[in-house]
């Protein structure tokens, strides 16, 4: 039986066999991906907040962020130069056999790629804040395993930056409280204001528990990032209520705060209502591996990094470049 593995984060690379070398050679490469490129979703997104954008402030940098990242694609360098810490989202098929260590091979992947990129390095003690060099730490990079049928294997990388991870929040509401989510998602992002580099995408958990939410919240950030006509219809009220402050690209005014919002439900406790919200910067940025199983297919039809990765070139970027 092949694998089954979820469709939220597209695939960007192939996991041809399945030992630590190959997987560590994979994070190599998924990492490389998504600190030097946006998927195609996001740069359309840009795109089309700059066609409808008529503040000129705004306008002018969200020229900019379309020709950064040309450019990053290009050089094969770090679009931000937050390159984040790395938080992985790893599916394993109940019938598939690991003869390796997996979490050791993601982490010698990690440490890898920060010195091929570079990357910056960004881990610190939370207390004496001494740098480890390598953006491995204790708890870091942040891996959630899933198990799912089949004998696939996946793995989801989305590096997060800390000004937006800085201006995320959550609250517990009480159950009576359901018509105060919008309110509480605008306000979280009218106190961030140009702080986390609008316009957003807001990954929104609700349910769960306190933790699960902020769980839930972050996962929805690595989902395919969709236009305003696909959004459900709280989802849309929320983009509307976080559009109409104002705050623009950049801070500096504008149409655009927010290109999309992803919201992730979990049933949760009857007394308790946890809502989390994970800002994530216009910089929308992960990327995946596969290792499809032993089942005998060709896979040479799944976008590959490097080959048909959907992902941002020079072409897509060329508004920017006009600018």
């Amino acid at each position: 039986m092949s694998g089954m593995i979820s469709a939220d984060c597209g695939v960007d690379d192939v996991i041809e066999e399945l030992s630590f070398e190959a997987v560590s050679d994979a994070v190599v490469r998924i990492v490389t991906a998504a600190e030097t490129t946006i998927p195609d979703d996001a740069v359309r997104a840009l795109s089309s907040a700059l066609e409808n954008e008529t503040n000129e402030a705004a306008k002018a940098q969200l020229s900019a962020i379309l020709k950064n990242i040309g450019i990053a694609s290009s050089l094969k360098v770090p679009v931000c130069q937050d390159t984040g810490i790395f938080i992985f989202w790893v599916e394993i098929g109940r019938s598939l056999t690991l003869g390796f260590d997996l979490e050791g091979a993601i982490r010698d992947g990690c440490a890898r790629a920060t010195k091929s990129v570079p990357l910056r390095p960004n881990v610190v003690d939370p207390l004496t804040r001494r740098n480890s060099g390598n953006n491995l730490g204790d708890g870091l990079p942040d891996i959630n395993y899933e198990f799912v049928p089949g004998n696939s294997l996946k793995i989801v990388f989305a590096p997060k930056g800390a000004g937006s991870e800085n201006m995320s929040a959550l609250r517990m509401f009480m159950p009576t409280e359901i018509p105060e989510i919008v309110r509480f998602v605008a306000e979280t992002v009218l106190r961030a204001g140009g702080k986390p580099c609008p316009p957003l995408v807001l990954g929104i958990g609700i349910g769960g528990s306190f933790d699960k939410s902020a769980r839930l919240a972050k996962k929805a950030l690595t989902e395919p990032l969709r236009t305003r006509d696909e959004l459900d219809p709280f989802e849309k009220e929320i983009l509307d209520a976080v559009n109409s402050l104002g705050i623009g690209c950049m801070g500096l005014g504008g149409n655009t705060t927010a290109l999309s919002v992803r919201v992730r439900k979990a049933s949760c406790h009857t007394a308790s209502l946890p809502v989390a919200v994970n800002i994530q910067c216009w910089a929308d940025r992960h990327a995946a591996a596969v290792y499809n199983g032993d089942d005998g297919k060709d896979r040479s039809g799944l976008n590959v990094c490097g080959k048909d990765s959907g992902r941002a070139g020079g072409k897509d970027t060329e508004k920017g470049k006009e600018a």
